[in-house]
């Protein structure tokens, strides 16, 4: 128990700022639909998905000389379109296809520099691989938390905050937060070290459905395009796309990545719970013909497991009741990393301090 209680400390002292800076801006995170509807314009206008008005949103931003590589389109809770180019330049535009607002640097929006630090601690790939391990590491934490607290069970206290500022009251109060938020720990720490980790989500998922067989129905089809036409018919393209899944909703709009590549309708189906969707259809971007289309919900069970990660960890299902829950997680883990490191640095050994007699 002693050499668990010093690996818990000490880890805990070098990594628990980054494990709390995570939580903080993962609980910002939650509610950027929100921010962005109180600053933007437009961003609260009422979502529009009839093909008449998408298409003509998508003729209007692709004719641009500068055109996007893909479209996110407008939601229930977000009346924007956001425009995706190279490197880090993005837009906002209304459903009319107008610009709103731009910006080539993710400095420039809170939103995307905040996304960037919570997704990719500003690092790109590698970046993504740390933050994955860390949330590994936040559930060692979790576990060893537990054996810890456990024979001081009796002593459990429900406080959102430690009762005074001395270090054998911030340590109860660590002991005892870490307790009852453990579950909601445990599922966005799992969560997002599943997005970021692609052999720990290929682990969990194994045991549903074979990672070759995942891998295989998630495969893009092998089917050639051509050249992208000047004047394609946007509506018979997004028209086509909803015929194929009619209970579907349009999510996002996709330009070939390469010569030869494919135009990508993303929808989201209303048993879906990711907010994009998994389900696709696939154009020639020649002459807008339907290639190919993949039903998210007939996917193996891993892979449908698998699509519930993104949609659990950030929120996007179970409306405002389940945000406030994760916003908890994310600032209960904000405040377990923090008095971590503050209780630690304070005293590194853990051991009792010796008061000086006064003369």
């Amino acid at each position: 128990m002693k050499t668990l209680r010093l690996l818990h400390r000490w880890t805990g002292g070098f990594v628990g700022l980054l494990l709390a800076l995570l939580g903080l801006s993962g609980a910002l995170l939650v509610h950027e639909d929100a921010f962005l509807r109180a600053t933007v314009p437009h961003a609260a206008d009422a979502q529009r998905q009839d093909t008449a008005s998408l298409a003509a949103a998508a003729t209007k931003i692709f004719a641009a000389e500068d055109r996007p590589r893909s479209i996110v389109l407008a939601t229930d809770r977000l009346g924007l379109h956001k425009l995706a180019y190279k490197s880090e330049r993005g837009a906002y535009a209304d459903q009319d296809g107008n610009i709103v607002q731009s910006w080539t640097s993710n400095w420039a929006r809170p939103e995307a520099w905040l996304f960037d630090f919570h997704h990719h601690l500003f690092n790109g790939d590698a970046g993504e691989i740390v933050g994955g391990v860390i949330g590994l590491v936040g559930l060692g934490f979790v576990a060893t938390g537990l054996i810890l607290w456990w024979p001081t069970r009796r002593l459990f206290q429900f406080r959102p905050w430690p009762k005074a500022a001395k270090r054998a009251a911030i340590v109860h109060h660590h002991r005892d937060l870490g307790a009852w938020v453990a579950p909601l720990l445990i599922l966005s720490l799992t969560t997002g070290a599943a997005m970021n980790l692609k052999w720990f989500s290929r682990a969990l998922r194994a045991p549903f459905s074979p990672p070759a067989v995942v891998e295989a129905a998630s495969a893009p089809p092998k089917v050639v395009g051509g050249k992208l036409a000047k004047d394609l018919d946007w509506a018979k393209v997004i028209g086509a796309a909803k015929a194929r899944f009619p209970d579907a909703e349009a999510r996002t709009i996709a330009l070939p990545a390469k010569k030869g590549g494919l135009i990508q309708i993303r929808l989201r189906r209303q048993a879906e719970w990711l907010p994009n969707g998994r389900t696709v259809a696939w154009f020639d971007p020649a002459d807008g013909r339907m290639v190919a289309s993949r039903d998210a919900l007939a996917l193996p069970l891993g892979a449908r497991i698998a699509n519930a990660d993104y949609p659990l960890h950030a929120a996007k299902v179970g409306g405002l009741p389940y945000r406030l829950v994760m916003t908890t997680s994310g600032l209960a883990l904000a405040l377990l990393g923090s008095l971590a490191v503050v209780t630690f640095w304070g005293n590194p050994s853990g051991l009792p301090r010796r008061r000086v007699a006064r003369r």
